[in-house]
């Protein structure tokens, strides 16, 4: 109706408030590239240490958001030779704010999962990436786990054929 026309006009609609917002945090992240592509490939699981250990000093994911997104897109570049566009960044930053991002089939959810997954791993803690079935589970593991083992990281996969210890095994991944 007009009154809704009239504060979308003057306010922007929720989606283009959403974008404005996350506009500073890609800026921040694409000033970062330039210090990952300088980093040595031994660099990338020494940087991914020293994040450990600033979060282990009392920084927040937050405040390291800028750079870990940047080393774990230069990473992807590096290993697959994919590097994620802006607005791929864009659905980083939304999951790991908790939130959902739908993208159609060919927009690189898979890649853009990568960039949190990443990020919640330096706490330690373990990240675990659900997919529909047991096949790109698989396939997923090993492709995007050339990415978190060339950032120092290790990666399991949990099938329903795996023993109770190949399962433990794979959850202290």
């Amino acid at each position: 109706d007009m009154l809704d026309s009239v504060l979308t006009f003057f306010f922007g609609s929720k989606r283009d408030r959403d974008v404005k917002q996350l506009l500073p945090i890609v800026e921040q992240i694409n000033n970062k590239e330039s210090w990952a592509q300088g980093l040595s490939a031994e660099e990338f699981p020494q940087q991914t240490q020293k994040f450990k250990e600033r979060l282990a000093n009392g920084e927040t994911l937050d405040a390291i958001l800028p750079e870990a997104f940047a080393l774990a897109r230069e990473a992807a570049n590096r290993v697959l030779g994919e590097r994620a566009y802006d607005v791929q960044l864009m659905g980083s930053i939304v999951l790991n704010s908790g939130r959902i991002v739908e993208m159609k089939t060919g927009e690189g959810k898979t890649l853009v999962a990568t960039l949190p997954v990443y990020l919640n791993a330096l706490e330690g803690k373990g990240v675990h990436v659900v997919t529909v079935n047991e096949y790109l589970a698989s396939r997923d593991a090993e492709w995007m786990g050339q990415i978190y083992r060339f950032l120092g990281l290790t990666v399991g996969v949990n099938l329903r054929e795996k023993t109770t210890r190949e399962k433990q095994e794979a959850y202290n991944c």
